[in-house]
């Protein structure tokens, strides 16, 4: 009873003053004497030193229990994709940044990759910026999930919209920051170098003279052997220019002859539906050659190109709103050219230290250009992909094709032209002959009319 009344009274004066006006409770004088014992002064003294007890039992319970150690580090399994440092568990898997980044790009982005081997490339730490398609393929099969990048993507928009408001609550002044950038004397060099390359290899729409032709131009039929006749003289002297232009890009004459040619068969066909592309006038749907021919969409198709004519036409008017300049599609064409990752390399690692500056270059100039569009030259970059793509139905084409001309293909054209599957029969034939008579390699053969241009000093 006693405690209970110690709670309620806050002191002596109340606690009698409680019981007295109270008929309710037992007025016991014993139990009243109690109280009237104590003063004020005692009663706060008694308080006070219940307080002290407690604070010093809760002390001791403080420091009597040992300090706990600190959690051990986490640790994270190596990248589930290429087997670098992983840096946490992303969109359902253990990932490293490069594969994280990679895998959300190409799902927000919807992205179509091609495999220009058999879609069984291997991909590790070295070799995963080689083959788009084949990461992307090991980034669903190590589990990395669509849906997690769609509901990552909503939260992170949630979040920045209620950064947002905030900001807005907060009436400090704003100030613009933007980024400049500078292009090194080295890199400086290499711009002007690959920009004075590309435009006495490629004269630009505005210094040709414009002429037509009335040959085969209301309907589409299989061949037009007139058109095709001008059309492979036309492309037989565009790769002898994009054999010069390689030649001035820096440090390509420094590889070995056979990665020169191989990097030149490989990407030919690249450069050159890049530079027609960029002779595209949509208001009239044509396209102008180097000597100022131009032909209309049926005119290009009935030449040679045939069902490959609507796919170069929807990339050069994709091409339309990147608004390229000579120095941006000499640069890329100098990207296309020295890709590492093209088939029977020797030094691939050599080909990948030219391609970096170039990079670099591309970048910069593109941002300097344009500083309130820095997406521009991942656009630009992007590119890469649609012409590897375009190129490959060019290989197929160029198959087609010599079934339907009367004679026999250009020899530099279907040297730099022929399909990949023609190339690599030829190659396994040569091994067997090898195996068979012990002679020394004949690829070079094959080569000879690139070594041609190479070899000669006909460009220096």
């Amino acid at each position: 009873m006693f405690d209970y009344m110690d709670f309620l009274a806050v002191g002596p004066g109340e606690t009698l003053d409680f019981y007295t006006a109270s008929p309710c409770m037992l007025q016991e004088p014993s139990q009243t004497a109690c109280f009237t014992g104590l003063t004020e002064t005692d009663w706060q003294v008694h308080r006070l030193s219940q307080s002290v007890e407690t604070q010093s039992s809760s002390s001791e319970d403080l420091f009597a229990s040992p300090l706990s150690p600190p959690p051990p580090p986490r640790t994270y399994k190596p990248c589930f994709v290429c087997q670098d440092k992983s840096s946490g568990y992303h969109y359902g898997v253990s990932a490293c940044e490069g594969c994280k980044g990679f895998f959300r790009r190409s799902v927000q982005k919807n992205m179509v990759y091609t495999c220009h081997r058999d879609n069984n490339c291997i991909i590790n730490k070295i070799t995963r910026n080689r083959c788009q398609y084949c990461r992307l393929q090991r980034c669903f099969a190590a589990g990395m999930s669509r849906e997690c990048v769609a509901h990552k993507g909503n939260h992170t928009r949630a979040v920045r919209n209620d950064r947002s408001k905030r900001k807005e609550k907060k009436e400090t002044p704003k100030m613009t920051i933007i980024e400049t950038y500078e292009l090194t004397a080295e890199l400086g060099c290499i711009v002007e170098n690959i920009c004075r390359a590309h435009r006495e290899t490629f004269p630009s729409l505005c210094q040709l003279g414009k002429y037509t032709t009335n040959s085969s131009s209301d309907t589409r039929i299989q061949l037009d052997l007139g058109l095709w006749d001008k059309f492979s003289e036309l492309a037989t002297k565009c790769i002898i220019r994009v054999v010069e232009f390689a030649k001035r890009v820096p440090g390509f004459t420094g590889l070995t002859i056979t990665d020169q040619i191989t990097l030149l068969k490989a990407a030919c066909l690249d450069i050159l539906i890049l530079r027609i592309c960029t002779r595209y006038t949509p208001d009239q749907d044509t396209m102008t050659f180097s000597d100022g021919l131009t032909l209309t969409r049926t005119q290009i198709h009935n030449a040679g190109f045939g069902p490959l004519t609507d796919q170069v036409f929807t990339f050069a008017g994709q091409l339309l709103p990147l608004e390229m300049d000579d120095t941006e599609s000499g640069l890329l064409s100098a990207i296309c050219l020295v890709s590492g990752d093209r088939q029977d390399l020797e030094e691939p690692s050599k080909v990948e230290v030219l391609q970096e500056p170039l990079l670099e270059a591309l970048k910069i100039y593109s941002r300097k250009r344009r500083p309130s569009m820095p997406l521009m030259f991942p656009k630009v970059l992007m590119k890469i992909t649609d012409l590897r793509s375009i190129s490959a139905k060019g290989a197929e084409r160029v198959v087609t094709l010599k079934m339907e001309i009367p004679g026999s293909m250009p020899p530099l054209i279907q040297e730099m032209l022929e399909e990949m599957e023609n190339l690599e029969k030829q190659k396994q034939s040569e091994e067997e002959q090898r195996a068979d008579k012990n002679i020394t390699p004949t690829h070079t053969h094959t080569l000879s009319m690139s070594t041609q241009y190479i070899d000669t000093g006909l460009f220096a």
